[in-house]
């Protein structure tokens, strides 16, 4: 059984293809930063330090960030413009965001 693309994406079956990925990364951006700050938060209820509590913030801010953008992605309302290079550049964004945290990631849990 197909799903139905969101109103959005249905609306503009060219530019969908983007909109997609731009979700799908900003998806897997949600779940490396989770537990990114799930980690910095149980460090800080041991350390108490500074830079805990501020890997912490900052993790949280950018899994708010985020959330927020996959709520646009897949809601009718727009958050970038409907032009197909302004929806690369997000993409394109997004993937550099996600390597920043893969790293990130890939250091905090080791």
């Amino acid at each position: 059984m197909a799903t139905a693309l969101p109103p959005v994406l249905a609306a503009m079956p060219s530019m969908a293809p983007w909109l997609l990925a731009a979700t799908g990364i900003s998806v897997l951006n949600v779940i490396m930063l989770g537990a990114l700050t799930t980690v910095w938060l149980r460090n800080y209820r041991t350390f108490r330090t500074p830079m805990t509590a501020g890997l912490a913030a900052f993790g949280a801010l950018l899994l708010t960030e985020n959330l927020v953008a996959v709520y646009f992605y897949v809601s009718t309302r727009m958050l970038y413009s409907g032009d197909a290079l302004a929806q690369q550049t997000v993409v394109v964004l997004r993937v550099l965001e996600l390597l920043a945290v893969v790293f990130l990631t890939y250091v905090t849990l080791q």
